[in-house]
C-alpha cells in the first residue's frame, strides 16, 4: 500500500520561506504525477501545484505563481514545494497527492501545517 509523508511545515513570518518535502513509499513513484494541495480553516481543499512524472511540466494556482516552486527527485522518491514570500493567506494544512490517472490510482498524505504569522 502506498504511503506519503509530508514534512517541513511550521511557523514562519510574512515574507519568509519554507520548503516542504513529501516522501513516497510502497509504489513506483516515478509513474505518478504529484501535486500539493492545501486546506485553510473553514475552506475547501485547493490545488496549489502539480508536476508530471518526469518533472518536465509544472502548473500552479494563480495565487502562488511566481512564489512557489514544485520539484521532484525520482531517485529519492520525494517531491518538494519551495514556498517564498509567504503571506498570512498561505496559512493552511498542505497535503501531498500522487495520481496515476490512467489506472485510477491515487494516494494522499496526512498533511503538514504551515502558519504564516508575525
Amino acid at each position: 500500500q502506498g504511503q506519503l509523508v509530508e514534512s517541513g511545515g511550521g511557523l514562519v513570518e510574512p515574507g519568509g520561506s519554507l520548503r516542504l518535502s513529501c516522501a513516497a513509499s510502497g509504489f513506483t513513484f516515478s509513474r505518478y504525477a504529484m501535486s500539493w494541495y492545501r486546506q485553510a480553516p473553514g475552506k475547501e481543499r485547493e490545488l496549489v501545484a502539480s508536476i508530471t512524472t518526469t518533472g518536465g511540466s509544472t502548473g500552479y494556482a494563480g495565487s502562488v505563481k511566481g512564489r512557489f516552486t514544485i520539484s521532484r527527485d525520482n531517485a529519492k522518491n520525494t517531491v518538494y514545494l519551495q514556498m517564498n514570500s509567504l503571506k498570512p493567506e498561505d496559512t493552511a494544512v498542505y497535503f501531498c497527492h500522487a495520481e496515476r490517472v490512467a489506472y485510477g490510482e491515487d494516494y494522499w498524505g496526512k498533511g503538514t501545517l504551515v502558519t504564516v504569522s508575525s
